[in-house]
């Protein structure tokens, strides 16, 4: 089969940096699908795994892709929820090999329904920032159905453009986002934010001159160490801020104490990485959010197609990814 590996630790404007390969058909084993991928999604997972973790010492090159829709070849002997020729979607599990390649075998128990009113291209662009936004916003900030006010920093990247429409869907918070460019401003304001205002100013300052002297729950997606002591003056006591990204400078916890704030970080895979008891619990958040798109409640994320899923398509997406300038999903499909 057809698939773009990394065997080393390059940066992405080496043309070795991924590769084209030919690898052999996997199978379905346990409780494994193994899916016909029709379509993938880049995400800055895929730059963090590319460039800092160390690819297999015999030389086969690493699988990247973490976002994937496609259909069911074969199932496993232990598999129950699906059938060869459903169609799923699903953000699998960092510890294996990944979605670029033309099968893939994934754990049913992280895989979802693919939304019938979507795409493969337009599915593939929604897991892992799907599951990554649900349990940031409901499983770590505590949010379902409650009245706030909600800061979503970096909100047009992928999980901040899910994260906006989710918290609309499901909660009576009002969603802040920031935005720094006319194009990402318009962008979220489509998503549904209430109000956006600029990260490249004070966080707290642009939130009182938008008319709030304080927010409730801040998800920080992006740069929190640039933004923290921000985020701290602008969160209420006894607020929440929770976040994904990969602080390049450490945090002042006791920053936290006086206003009883309290700090919550967001893995997606730390289910599959540690084979949870309610791991299955990934598969039933896709379906739930596959009945949202399908009744008209959610969108999909793309927000470019790449083409193709070959090495040079994905090093132009690796690259855009790490300008910092993405909006929304970069999607690739078919090979």
């Amino acid at each position: 089969m057809k698939a773009i590996v990394f065997r080393h630790n390059l940066p992405i404007e080496d043309d070795n940096s991924l590769i084209d390969v030919e690898l052999p058909v996997p199978d379905a084993t346990g409780r494994d699908l193994l899916v016909r991928v029709e379509a993938v999604a880049v995400n800055p997972v895929d730059t963090k795994v590319r460039r800092f973790h160390a690819p297999p010492a015999d030389g086969s090159g690493r699988v990247l892709g973490w976002d994937a829709a496609g259909v069911v070849e074969a199932v496993g002997a232990q598999v129950t929820r699906f059938r060869p020729g459903d169609r799923v979607w699903y953000a699998g599990d960092l510890t294996r090999q990944g979605s670029n390649a033309e099968y893939q075998p994934v754990d049913e128990r992280v895989v979802g329904r693919m939304p019938a009113t979507l795409d493969f291209a337009q599915a593939a662009a929604l897991p892992l920032t799907a599951i990554t936004a649900w349990e940031l916003l409901f499983d770590r900030l505590q949010l379902r159905d409650a009245e706030g006010r909600l800061l979503v920093v970096g909100a047009a990247g992928g999980v901040g453009s899910i994260m906006i429409q989710l918290a609309r869907a499901l909660t009576r918070t009002t969603v802040i986002a920031t935005a720094s460019r006319p194009e990402t401003r318009a962008w979220v304001e489509q998503l549904g934010a209430h109000t956006v205002i600029d990260h490249s100013q004070p966080l707290a300052q642009a939130l009182r001159e938008a008319g709030f002297e304080s927010v409730t729950h801040a998800a920080s997606l992006t740069q929190t160490d640039h933004h923290y002591a921000q985020l701290v003056e602008a969160l209420a006591p006894q607020g929440k801020l929770g976040l994904i990204d990969d602080p390049a400078q450490p945090l002042d916890l006791l920053a936290l104490k006086r206003k009883s704030l309290s700090l919550h970080w967001e893995l997606m895979f730390t289910r599959s990485l540690y084979q949870t008891s309610d791991m299955a619990e990934q598969g039933r958040l896709l379906d739930q959010v596959a009945d949202m798109v399908d009744a008209g409640l959610l969108r999909s994320t793309l927000g470019e197609h790449f083409g193709v899923i070959t090495a040079a398509n994905l090093r132009r997406a690796h690259a855009l990814l790490e300008s910092g300038r993405a909006r929304g999903k970069i999607v690739l499909q078919g090979f």
